[in-house]
């Protein structure tokens, strides 16, 4: 059996949902699945007319709200030539089938290992996979799980990933050497918003005025994070030297809260499910939700090297477009429940499917004994504004990442690709913003990228 985007539509037996007894090689994980073998398997007569199957198939399911239920009892009341028609009647298939070949090309490349750190951050990248997006558009994708940033980043330098999930912060560091050999890397979509939390260890009930906390140990994922930028900054406000008063680790995210219970930690800034899973095993509470010090601020992002993206423009496209419209589904906050069980899985993000809907859903369990409801606690947005990369040099240059002079503005808009994000937006039926830049308030203090090196310098506290 074929991969089930492959299957007819119009065919009221044909079952297109995938799943771990639907007996396909997309599912079984068979060698050989790819696009090239789906064209002699399936009889295409090239790789276009597999390309405008997939369309075809993705527009029914559309049209019937991704309910299999109802395309196939449909599609058995009418019958395939009469549904077709009906389709046709309402939707000019022939022109979307045309528009899509036309705007992206055909991949270069249509197998591709992509890797992800299992978090919520990545969920855009995850679920792309088991509801079919990447098949959207003519990509057969292995979507890998990573134990850390220092893995993805070095197999995304070693071209052992054609992609990757990474954090905000790490195609500015890669591109500018920092921590790693310099090589030009691209970041056209941001994943996530918001979606980080500060937890304390349970011994810490009584501290949750963070100028108590000095001497503790927390956690981050990586150096090059939000969450390492995000902590310093809290702290910095509440008067204590990040560098001196607390001791700050990288911790691999699935590797937080065993850490958290042996008591190497006092507490971390962690993407989520971990936030939620510590209160979850009751070993932590949720102090703070990072959208509290900056809401909206940026957290992972898909990413690629530009020789990725020049030398495959096709392949590149087709999965910045796939990307961007998983972004916009998980978006909405009905398809939230969904898309929790998808990545649940053990080959995802391996979490019970309850604690992914409290992250995702925004209604949770804080550990303190209240029922919070958040609903943007964290929330999926493409947009790779460069005023975000600014402020993220800003940082780096605060705590001594980088040094001397700073492009700023330069760097931000050699790595984040605002004009690819937005041209896929708009491709897609969306509005991506005007502009490009935008001032922010975090926690009281107003941030003007224009002015970048004097907020660097406005900050008391910073590395000497």
């Amino acid at each position: 059996m074929a991969s089930k985007s492959l299957g007819n539509p119009y065919d009221g037996d044909a079952d297109l949902r995938h799943g771990t007894n639907c007996g396909c090689h997309e599912c079984w994980g068979k060698p050989g699945n790819n696009l090239e073998s789906h064209v002699k398997a399936e009889g295409f007569q090239s790789s276009d007319e597999l390309m405008e199957r997939v369309v075809e198939s993705a527009v029914v399911r559309s049209v019937f709200g991704n309910n299999e239920l109802s395309r196939r009892s449909f599609a058995k009341m009418l019958g395939g030539t009469t549904l077709a028609a009906a389709v046709a009647s309402v939707f000019p298939m022939d022109k979307a089938k045309a528009a899509i070949m036309d705007n992206l090309g055909t991949p270069e490349k249509s197998k591709l290992n992509v890797g992800f750190v299992p978090i919520t951050c990545a969920t855009p990248i995850i679920m792309a996979k088991p509801l079919g997006f990447y098949e959207k558009y003519g990509l057969d994708v292995d979507v890998i799980k990573t134990a850390g940033w220092a893995v993805a980043r070095d197999k995304s330098l070693n071209k052992e990933y054609d992609a990757a999930h990474m954090l905000t912060p790490m195609p500015l560091a890669i591109t500018m050497g920092a921590g790693s050999t310099a090589t030009p890397f691209l970041m056209p979509a941001v994943e996530n918003i918001n979606g980080q939390a500060i937890v304390l260890h349970n011994d810490h009930l009584d501290k949750n005025d963070p100028k108590m906390w000095k001497g503790f140990k927390f956690g981050v994922p990586f150096e090059y994070s939000m969450h390492n930028f995000l902590l310093r900054y809290y702290v910095a406000e509440a008067g204590l030297d990040p560098d001196q008063d607390i001791q700050i680790r990288v911790v691999p995210p699935p590797e937080m809260v065993a850490n958290l219970r042996a008591g190497n930690l006092d507490g971390y800034l962690s993407p989520d499910p971990f936030n939620q899973r510590a209160v979850w095993e009751k070993i932590g509470f949720i102090h703070k939700l990072t959208k509290e010090i900056w809401d909206g601020h940026p957290c992972c992002a898909f990413a690629c090297s530009q020789e990725f993206a020049t030398t495959m423009p096709n392949t590149y496209g087709a999965l910045l477009k796939a990307l961007v419209d998983a972004t916009q589904y998980a978006h909405k906050s009905e398809n939230r429940k969904e898309i929790s069980a998808a990545i649940a899985p053990t080959n995802y993000l391996n979490q019970p499917v309850p604690v992914i809907e409290q992250v995702l859903t925004g209604r949770y369990a804080d550990g303190l004994g209240n029922i919070k409801d958040v609903p943007d606690r964290i929330d999926f947005d493409p947009f790779p504004w460069h005023s975000m990369g600014v402020w993220i040099l800003t940082q780096m240059k605060r705590w001594g990442y980088i040094e001397g002079d700073v492009d700023y503005k330069g760097v931000a808009e050699q790595v984040y690709l605002a004009g690819d994000c937005a041209k896929i937006m708009t491709d897609l039926g969306l509005t991506p913003p005007t502009e490009t830049y935008k001032s922010y308030t975090i926690m009281g203090k107003t941030f003007d990228p224009a002015e970048p090196e004097a907020y660097v310098d406005s900050f008391a506290i910073k590395k000497a």
